[in-house]
C-alpha cells in the first residue's frame, strides 16, 4: 500500500510547514484545493507552491475539489504536477477532463465523494480515488460503506478492462488500513494520520501496518 500525505490547509504557512516536514520520507504529496463551490471554505492559492525552496524530488498531486475541475489544470500544471485528480460531482464532462489532462503529459483521476455513485470511469483515467467520508474541510466520520464501494470499483475495472489505481482519501488510518488494502485499495492518502503527532513514527507505521 503506498501512503501519500495529503495537504488540506487554508493558510500556506501551515502547508509549507507540513510539506517540508515530510519532503524527505515520502515521494509523493498531495496537495487538496477547494474554491468554496463544491464544499465551504478555501484553500491557499495553489500557485504559492513554486515559493517553496528544496522540494525538486518531490512529485506533486492536486486534488481539485473546485467548480469545473478542467479549469484549474493549468493552475496545476503551473506548479509542476505529475498528477490531476479532479472531484466528479461538480465536473461537467468525465471524458474532457480525463483527455485535457492527458494531453498534457501527465496522470489523470477522479475523486467520488462517498455519497456519489461511481459512474462510468473514462478508459484513460490513471486513478480513482474514493472518499471514505465526506470531502471537505470537517472532520466527518469514516464512512464503513467505503469497503463495498472499493469492490465494486475492483469489479467494474475487471469488468471493463481498465488500468486504473484506487486510492483512498478520508478517515485512512493505522486501524483501517489494512482492511482498506484487502478490498482492493492500492493507495492511502493520510493527512492527521501521519502529521496529528510524530511525523516519522507516523508514516513508519502506517508503512508497517499495511505491509502485515
Amino acid at each position: 500500500m503506498q501512503i501519500i500525505p495529503t495537504i488540506l490547509e487554508k493558510d500556506f504557512n501551515r502547508a509549507k510547514e507540513k510539506i517540508l516536514v515530510v519532503k524527505d520520507l515520502v515521494k509523493w504529496i498531495q496537495i487538496d484545493v477547494i474554491d468554496g463551490f463544491f464544499t465551504f471554505g478555501k484553500t491557499f492559492e495553489l500557485e504559492l507552491i513554486t515559493k517553496i525552496e528544496g522540494v525538486e524530488n518531490l512529485l506533486w498531486e492536486t486534488h481539485l475539489m473546485v467548480k469545473e475541475p478542467i479549469n484549474w489544470i493549468e493552475k496545476s500544471i503551473f506548479i509542476n504536477t505529475s498528477r490531476i485528480i479532479g472531484q466528479v460531482e461538480m465536473m461537467s464532462d468525465r471524458e474532457k477532463f480525463v483527455k485535457k489532462v492527458k494531453d498534457k503529459g501527465v496522470e489523470a483521476g477522479l475523486a467520488i465523494d462517498i455519497g456519489t455513485d461511481i459512474g462510468e470511469i473514462p478508459e484513460e483515467t490513471d486513478l480513482v480515488l474514493l472518499m471514505g467520508r465526506k470531502a471537505g474541510f470537517e472532520s466527518y466520520p469514516f464512512e464503513e460503506v467505503i469497503y463495498k464501494r472499493i469492490r465494486q470499483l475492483v469489479k467494474i475495472r475487471a469488468k471493463n478492462k481498465l488500468d486504473f489505481k484506487i486510492g483512498i482519501d478520508g478517515g485512512v488510518n493505522e486501524n483501517n488500513i489494512n482492511k482498506l488494502e484487502e478490498a482492493g485499495a492500492e493507495i492511502a492518502y493520510c493527512g492527521g494520520a501521519i502529521f496529528n503527532g510524530k511525523v516519522k513514527d507516523n508514516l513508519e507505521k502506517l508503512n508497517y501496518v499495511g505491509k502485515n
